[in-house]
């Protein structure tokens, strides 16, 4: 973006923002850093391992497994941003829900719930 003062402004002196065009190298750092929600095929993958029967892509296990690949992605996204807060309000959101979930999966059946935190490796 250039920025400068536009003299044609009906109110005197106006800022105005015009863009400009990226370098290559701009352009191929923002297709590396465009890579923070899960590819359809790893989030396919996922569901697969953690689906309960045929086609099961709602149960908490499923959406557990979802979400914390999710943020195990955001947190690695964050150590090489750590100015990044609406990033860092994104991840305390799906940490909020995956505790919710799995709240409820302990509270309906502990078994599964067990299940579930050693497969994934949670409460360490």
């Amino acid at each position: 973006m250039t920025c400068y003062y536009d003299r044609s402004s009906p109110y005197g002196l106006a800022w105005r923002m015009y863009p400009t065009a990226l370098s290559g190298k701009q352009v191929q750092k923002g297709r590396e850093q465009a890579r923070m929600a899960l590819l359809k095929e790893e989030k396919t993958q996922v569901i697969e391992e953690n689906a309960r029967s045929e086609g099961d892509t709602g149960s908490p296990e499923v959406q557990v497994a979802v979400l914390s690949r999710q943020i195990t992605q955001l947190t690695d996204h964050l150590r090489t941003h750590p100015k990044d807060h609406h990033s860092r309000r994104g991840l305390l959101r799906m940490v909020g829900r995956r505790r919710r979930l799995l709240a409820y999966l302990r509270r309906e059946d502990v078994e599964r719930y067990r299940a579930l935190i050693s497969k994934l490796g949670l409460r360490r």
